[in-house]
């Protein structure tokens, strides 16, 4: 498979910090530029939690692809807004599980096309793909994604921290179910969202990044993010703050709610 390259009308900015970029940083990753350390640095001042936040999103993500690759039989994730290459990416996890996953990641970034080619690895069993595609254009994910995937079989959709860039929550919950109708019964929706109403600290470090002139990242009330998966079947837990969904053996006792919030649902 041929590695993408970034077009020529996509420019990487290096003036104003990234969220993308940002959050790479926190995960402990390589690619970010000294102006998203300095906006990284700031937000730590104020919230020190976020690395925490940025970490647990991260570990609710592999518990989730391994439940579905292993016990639900899932071969197939579609992982929209995958941001930035780091540790356990979506593929990693998935094929340790399951060697013949396939897995296609849709972003729009720049900088995640250029090092999309971390992403393509693959096992000689299954197979990766990379889209360069608009959060918004769902009819173009969908058929760029039936290239590698089979779409008349279950696959798991994925939305990591993604939806809390759409600023209007209606076109948030239109994103999920225009991308959900186009998968079959028996998928998934593994999806986790920065959330309101746990600790009040987050909220105001977020909404004073929010007015710094950043890309913006909105967090929702825990029932806006029930929402996402209406007419889905929740797997046990629910919704619930991201390091209690299915804690690791032994760290279940030490599991605090933080304000990231998260759940698994299967399509009937």
């Amino acid at each position: 498979m041929s590695e993408p390259e970034p077009s020529s009308e996509q420019r990487i900015d290096t003036s104003v910090p990234h969220s993308a970029r940002i959050w790479n940083y926190w995960l402990g990753g390589k690619d970010n530029y000294p102006v998203d350390e300095a906006a990284g640095d700031a937000y730590t001042a104020v919230f020190p939690g976020i690395v925490t936040i940025a970490r647990s999103s991260r570990a609710f993500l592999g518990r989730t692809i391994r439940h579905l690759a292993g016990e639900a039989g899932i071969r197939q994730f579609l992982d929209v807004g995958t941001g930035l290459p780091t540790v356990d990416n979506t593929h990693e996890v998935a094929q340790s599980v399951a060697p013949d996953a396939r897995i296609v990641y849709v972003d729009h970034d720049p900088l995640v096309l250029t090092h999309a080619r971390a992403l393509l690895t693959s096992t000689p069993e299954g197979a990766t793909d990379y889209i360069d595609a608009e959060l918004y254009d769902t009819d173009r994910i969908l058929a760029s994604a039936a290239k590698t995937l089979d779409l008349t079989r279950p696959t798991a959709l994925i939305l990591s921290g993604i939806l809390g860039h759409v600023a209007d929550y209606e076109a948030a919950r239109g994103i999920v179910r225009d991308l959900m109708a186009g998968l079959p019964s028996g998928s998934y929706l593994s999806l986790n969202e920065g959330s309101r109403g746990t600790d009040p600290a987050y909220e105001q470090a977020q909404d004073a990044y929010n007015e710094t002139g950043a890309v913006p990242y909105f967090l929702r009330p825990v029932d806006q993010i029930e929402a996402f998966f209406e007419g889905l079947e929740l797997a046990a837990p629910g919704v619930v703050s991201v390091p209690l969904w299915r804690p690791e053996t032994g760290s279940a006792a030490t599991a605090v709610p933080i304000g990231q919030h998260g759940g698994l649902a299967r399509k009937p």
